[in-house]
């Protein structure tokens, strides 16, 4: 794993990608595999896709980062979220508190921190006289902060405080018009709405071998029913908010039912192709380009083979 990460950091890096993202969940933690790629790379910007703001504390989330950009002479980005019930609840073992306040907070934290002021501080989760300064010289002047959201409330709040969103399960058909909505926020605020980056909320993923491409669809359909049906009601609800509340309450009601494979064998044929999209190259680079169209600014591109070489050779030509 170690050296399959670094090798293809390092095709990355040389290809003229944008951004390497590493998820957190409840299996690796982001940041031990953002610092190998930190001493082994040198152009590509580093992202976390999403870190929680529930199992570490601002000051906690301040010292990775901070840490990280030495490491990676300034090349961090920090995406966050709130992640839902399934994490937080059932993995950390924390109460899933209101969500957006505890966001906010946390933006408010990290950036005090990053600029060394000595801030007093009292919210309804932080609450802090006088903090110590934090005692580390990140190399950016400013910590790019890309918020996850869903909710109407929150994508506002990232209109508002951050520097990008990373959307999540926003039919391709519907991705316009939210685009376009987060940047009048934006703008409503006194914003320039164009500062604000767009992650693409959809994976586009290249796959060349037709039954290979299948197994990548399934994995992506089990993905998308656990979201809808145990991941909480934050997920649930964003698919019922995008036109899809017939589709989760079946896939919902049949896994509490009857288990698992009942909820994903309940999910229609084709839902995960208004999410996603999965297939050859060319096609993929032409989905590229239609979500560029509609405002994104940054792409999820995922290439599946074990072949490096082939790998760097399809990066190369989706960057190019």
């Amino acid at each position: 794993m170690r050296e399959e990460l670094l090798v293809r950091g390092r095709i990355a890096d040389d290809t003229g990608v944008d951004t390497l993202w590493i998820n957190e969940g409840f299996g690796h933690d982001a940041f031990s595999g953002m610092t190998l790629l930190a001493v082994e790379t040198s152009n590509v910007r580093l992202g976390t896709a999403v870190v929680n703001v529930y199992s570490r504390t601002a000051g906690a989330l301040a010292q990775h980062y901070a840490t990280l950009d030495q490491l990676s002479n300034g090349r961090i980005v920090a995406g966050l979220g709130t992640s839902g019930t399934g994490v937080i609840e059932r993995f950390h073992g924390l109460t899933y508190q209101p969500a957006i306040q505890r966001l906010s907070e946390t933006v408010k934290l990290l950036q005090a921190f990053w600029r060394h002021e000595r801030i007093t501080y009292h919210g309804a989760w932080y609450d802090i006289d006088r903090a110590i300064v934090m005692g580390i010289d990140p190399v950016q002047s400013e910590l790019p902060i890309y918020l996850a959201t869903l909710h109407p409330n929150s994508v506002r709040l990232t209109a508002e405080q951050a520097d990008g969103w990373l959307p999540a399960w926003i039919p391709f058909e519907r991705l316009g018009a939210a685009i376009t909505e987060m940047r009048a926020w934006s703008a409503d605020a006194g914003r320039d709405p164009m500062t604000v980056d767009v992650r693409a909320p959809s994976m586009i993923t290249v796959v060349n071998d037709a039954a290979k491409a299948e197994k990548v669809r399934e994995n992506r359909r089990q993905q998308l029913a656990f979201f809808v049906a145990r991941n909480g009601d934050f997920y649930y609800r964003q698919f019922v908010r995008h036109g899809f509340a017939d589709e989760a309450a079946l896939i919902r009601r049949d896994w509490n039912s009857n288990g698992a494979e009942a909820g994903i064998a309940a999910l229609p044929k084709g839902l995960e192709d208004h999410f996603d999209f999965i297939g050859p190259l060319e096609a993929c680079i032409e989905k590229i380009e239609m979500q560029a169209e509609l405002g994104v600014d940054l792409h999820q591109v995922s290439v599946h083979t074990e072949d490096r070489a082939e790998w760097g050779k399809s990066i190369h030509r989706l960057v190019g």
